[in-house]
C-alpha cells in the first residue's frame, strides 16, 4: 500500500526514474541490445549507409552502424557524467562543510579557492585544463570537476552556517562532543538532501559539457563510441549524411531531459519547504 500511495503521489518521479533506468539497462546490456555488433568494427563497404534494413540508425563514414554506437556511446556518456557528479558532490560536499564549520583562514583559503574558479567561463577554463592533460575521457571528466566543484562548497557552506548556531549543535559542544561526532551527526546529514538535489538536477548539465569537449576535440577520441565526438564526426557529412547528427544529437536531447525532469521531480520530494 505504500508502494502504491508513493507512486500515486509521485507520478512524474516514478515515470522519470522508469525511464531513467530504462536508459542505465540499455548502456549496461549494450551487447543484447546491439545483437553482440561491434561499435568499433569497420565495414568500408557499407559506408554511409541511410537508415533503414540491418542499419535502423544508417552507418558512418567507415561503415559503422550508427545504432549500436548511440548505444554503446550511452556507456560512455553515462559512465563519465556520473563520475563527474560523484567527484564534484564529495569534493564540494566535503570543502563546503568545512569552511562553513570551521570559519576562520580555512573558510578563507577555500572560498577564495572557489572564487578563483568561478572568475573564468566553466567552459573555457575546462578546455584549457583537457588541452593541457590531454583529450581523453578521464581527463574530461576531472577538467569539469575542477570547474564544477565550488557550486556544492557554497551551497554546503551556506547550509552549515545555518546549522552551526542552532542549540543542538551549541548543546553538543558544551556535554563535550568532539568535532568529527558534530560533523558526522549533525552537519553532514543536514546538507545531504539539497545536495542530492542539486546532483541530480547536474547529471544532465555535465552530460552536455561533457559532449561538448569532445565535440570541441578535448575529450573522448577515435575509435570509442562517444556522442559528442559522433556529433564532431557526422558535421563534415551533415549535407549528405545527416543521420551521423541527427541520433547521436537526438539521443543527447532525451537523456539530458529525461535527467533534468527526474531531478525536477526528486526536488519536489526532497525539498524540506514542499513538507
Amino acid at each position: 500500500m505504500k508502494f502504491k500511495s508513493f507512486v500515486k503521489k509521485n507520478k512524474s518521479f516514478c515515470v522519470f526514474a522508469v525511464l531513467a533506468l530504462l536508459i542505465v539497462l540499455a548502456a549496461v546490456f549494450a551487447p543484447i541490445v546491439t545483437g553482440g555488433v561491434s561499435p568499433t568494427e569497420a565495414v568500408l563497404k557499407d559506408a554511409l549507409k541511410p537508415p533503414g534494413g540491418n542499419h535502423i540508425f544508417g552507418t558512418d563514414k567507415l561503415g559503422r552502424d550508427i545504432f549500436t554506437r548511440v548505444i554503446y556511446g550511452a556507456r560512455t556518456s553515462l559512465t563519465a557524467s556520473f563520475s563527474v557528479v560523484i567527484l564534484i558532490f564529495g569534493l564540494g560536499t566535503a570543502l563546503g562543510v568545512l569552511a562553513g564549520y570551521f570559519g576562520g583562514w580555512t573558510d578563507t583559503v577555500i572560498m577564495r579557492i572557489a572564487d578563483m574558479m568561478v572568475s573564468f567561463p566553466g567552459m573555457v577554463f575546462a578546455m584549457a585544463i583537457a588541452g593541457v592533460l590531454g583529450a581523453s575521457v578521464r581527463n574530461a571528466v576531472l577538467a569539469v570537476a575542477l570547474v564544477s566543484w565550488t557550486k556544492y562548497a557554497r551551497l554546503a557552506r551556506s547550509l552549515v552556517l545555518k546549522i552551526r548556531n542552532q542549540d543542538y549543535v551549541a548543546a553538543a559542544l558544551v556535554t563535550g562532543s568532539k568535532t568529527p561526532y558534530i560533523l558526522k551527526r549533525y552537519m553532514v546529514p543536514n546538507v545531504i538532501p539539497a545536495l542530492i538535489i542539486t546532483a541530480a538536477t547536474d547529471i544532465g548539465g555535465m552530460m552536455l559539457e561533457l559532449a561538448g569537449l569532445s565535440f570541441l576535440g578535448f575529450g573522448a577520441k577515435a575509435p570509442t563510441p562517444e556522442w559528442g565526438l559522433m556529433l564532431n564526426e557526422g558535421r563534415q557529412f551533415i549535407q549528405s549524411a545527416p543521420w551521423m547528427m541527427i541520433y547521436p544529437g537526438a539521443a543527447i536531447f532525451v537523456v539530458v531531459v529525461v535527467f533534468n525532469l527526474l531531478g525536477d521531480a526528486l526536488r519536489d520530494i526532497l525539498d524540506p519547504r514542499d513538507e
